[in-house]
């Protein structure tokens, strides 16, 4: 069996690697960032598809988490104005919000700002997709906008070792976090990780303190932990008002109120979430429209 001489095989291994660059251009080539401010991203393509009506409220509309929302509105309003700013894990009671916020405060900043160049580019990214992250933070760090990235719902269970890209991608590496981006995330748990596979890897452990640090401490690498707490019963009717004066649905007190309370004790759950469904059975049978 005889062997071409490699001066002989270097023509055909650059049409080779020009057939294969054609197949699969560069993402950034791929991307118009102008046909949208919020895109999201799909690992199996490498693209970022744009959205151009992004399902979300009126910031105003969230009541109960002032406190929160306004930090997290101070800190993403400094990374939009080109000043520091930390990422955010907002955990806690579902239905309170989080991923609401998050998409709210994109759309005030923007809203707000005083020039283009301070404009966000909300980015979404899965939870399944954890793995390409480093791709997307390439592919974003190349650009000159300002982009916020969010994962909701964001979670890890046994033998699931994603938990290592993103950990990577908050800690920068050696280049560090790219400046022109800004993650946050929303999550049920506080450390991300389930109780059980945190107290079976102490137990497991020939240094349990050593053992659960890597994962443990995946949560200190956000700067910024927003806890959002089951609600009252006053925040919780606190919510249904301002739903019924936003969208001036004309119904006495004296019969939202009982109604409300009904709903949510039928449900077991007092939350945002729960004041939203209620006020779109509300409105369907008053046949008021609810346009956000």
């Amino acid at each position: 069996m005889t062997q071409n001489p490699p001066d002989l095989l270097q023509p055909t291994l650059i049409r080779i690697a020009d057939a294969l660059e054609r197949m699969a251009p560069k993402m950034a080539e791929q991307v118009n960032f102008d046909a949208a401010d919020a895109f999201v991203w799909s690992a199996r393509s490498g693209t970022l598809k744009p959205v151009h009506k992004v399902n979300r409220v009126d910031l105003e509309l969230l009541q109960g988490i002032e406190q929160v929302r306004d930090i997290l509105l101070q800190n993403t309003m400094q990374f939009a104005t080109g000043f520091p700013a930390n990422n955010a894990l907002l955990w806690g009671a579902r239905g309170m919000g989080k991923s609401s916020v998050v998409k709210a405060i994109h759309a005030h900043v923007n809203d707000h700002v005083d020039c283009e160049t301070h404009k966000l580019k909300f980015v979404e990214i899965h939870r399944e997709d954890i793995e390409s992250l480093p791709d997307l933070m390439a592919l974003m760090a190349e650009q000159p906008f300002r982009f916020l990235l969010f994962c909701d719902d964001l979670s890890f269970d046994n033998d699931d070792t994603s938990y290592k890209a993103l950990k990577a991608a908050l800690d920068g590496g050696i280049e560090g976090r790219p400046e022109n981006l800004l993650l946050y995330a929303t999550s049920n748990r506080r450390h991300l990780m389930p109780r059980d596979m945190i107290e079976n890897e102490r137990s497991t452990a020939i240094n349990p303190s050593e053992a659960v640090e890597e994962k443990v401490s995946l949560s200190d690498r956000f700067g910024l932990w927003l806890g959002f707490h089951k609600c009252s019963q006053d925040d919780y009717l606190k919510m249904v008002r301002g739903y019924l004066e936003h969208f001036t649905i004309e119904v006495s007190e004296a019969e939202w109120r009982p109604a409300a309370l009904e709903w949510a004790t039928t449900r077991g759950y007092r939350s945002g979430r729960t004041a939203w469904q209620f006020i779109q059975d509300l409105a369907g049978k008053k046949k008021v429209a609810l346009k956000l």
